[in-house]
């Protein structure tokens, strides 16, 4: 949906749980005009029961950069932590399940917002990320970090731990079985020492 006066523009994305409305300008200086956007002048987000989020075009490409990367190692199987050095935007899984997300205002003397979501609020919002990030009058770069393979450890986080140890401990368990068998076998019989044959007697010689 999008909405003009004069020269500006505002983007909605709507899902159950969020909406996020972008605002800006077609870049004059590179031809822009009509629909397009190439210029965010502000955003904001608004969730069901939640306080209003609102910021420049830097804290929207730092939500998009930890947010969707999150989201992508969730589908894989991975939950960690995804934090860029110096920027305001944390999430991770939440201690108590579902996920934890971190904003840090830029305002002095301004606590950091910290929000529990649920499932649904994070595909909500992975959602309007996406409609924005692929909407065709968004036309200004909107980096987010390429899709990476998991590394060695991730992928052996995505087997659960039962399954992890139920190879070593299941050959434990056979060598420790086959240990016990081999004691409670009965010891090999020893053949008896064969009798030497008896001495004969030496033939005597014929009397004369």
């Amino acid at each position: 949906m999008v909405q003009s006066s004069v020269m500006k523009q505002s983007l909605v994305f709507d899902q159950l749980s969020c909406r996020l409305q972008v605002e800006g300008l077609p870049d004059v200086s590179i031809g822009q005009s009509g629909a397009a956007l190439g210029i965010i002048t502000g955003w904001s987000l608004q969730w069901v029961g939640r306080p209003l989020l609102e910021g420049r075009r830097e804290h929207l490409q730092a939500l998009m950069q930890v947010v969707l990367p999150y989201a992508r190692h969730l589908i894989s199987g991975v939950r960690r932590d995804f934090s860029i050095a110096g920027e305001p935007v944390d999430i991770g899984p939440h201690p108590e399940g579902g996920h934890r997300l971190l904003l840090r205002s830029s305002q002095p003397d301004t606590p950091p917002l910290d929000m529990h979501l649920d499932d649904a609020e994070l595909a909500d919002l992975v959602r309007v990320l996406d409609l924005l990030r692929l909407d065709p009058r968004v036309q200004l770069p909107l980096e987010i970090p390429e899709p990476e393979p998991l590394g060695p450890r991730e992928l052996l986080e995505r087997i659960p731990l039962h399954r992890r140890l139920t190879a070593p401990l299941g050959g434990a368990a056979a060598l420790a079985v086959s240990a016990a068998l081999v004691l409670l076998l009965p010891p090999p019989a020893v053949p008896p020492a064969p009798t030497p044959p008896a001495p004969q007697a030496a033939p005597q010689a014929p009397r004369p």
